[in-house]
């Protein structure tokens, strides 16, 4: 199980704003990362949260924080999803082959069903990760939280 200090298991995922394009965490060292996992497209809860870091992108650009939304759907799903929602220019990315693989690396995949727990971690600008909190099914996380840590690392 992962916990705050450890160095934050690095990934390589497509998003949803072009197939053909990975994003690969550790080549966003120098900024702040708010991994945001969540169950699945198309689903009531993740309809509210990904659109509340949307609204809020340009106080995540103030602390040099990029977001990026993981759920074990695919590219192709997250796109539709996406301009269903009305666009989201942030990342969302499809840990769906190998399925759930960067899900089980944070410890959010739940095996018996197949799909990602809610859950927010913060990675700082070297890698490590500096906050993390699980959320039960269908409660939408608060983005307030994630700033007061994120202004706490500067």
């Amino acid at each position: 199980m992962l916990q705050v200090g450890d160095t934050a298991p690095d990934f390589e995922l497509p998003t949803h704003l072009d197939r053909n394009t990975k994003i690969k965490l550790s080549d966003l060292r120098g900024e702040n990362v708010v991994l945001a996992f969540y169950p699945f497209d198309w689903t009531p809860v993740c309809g509210t949260q990904m659109p509340q870091y949307e609204a809020d992108k340009g106080k995540f650009a103030d602390h040099n924080a990029r977001v990026l939304g993981i759920s074990c759907d695919s590219a192709p799903s997250h796109a539709a999803w996406a301009k269903e929602l009305g666009g989201i220019s942030f990342d969302l990315l499809a840990d769906f082959h190998p399925k759930g693989e960067v899900c089980m690396a944070y410890g959010t995949f739940r095996e018996e069903d197949g799909f990602s727990n809610r859950a927010i971690f913060v990675v700082d600008k070297e890698g490590i990760i500096r906050y993390i909190d699980h959320h039960e099914l269908l409660d939408v996380p608060k983005n307030e939280e994630v700033f007061a840590v994120l202004e706490s690392l500067g």
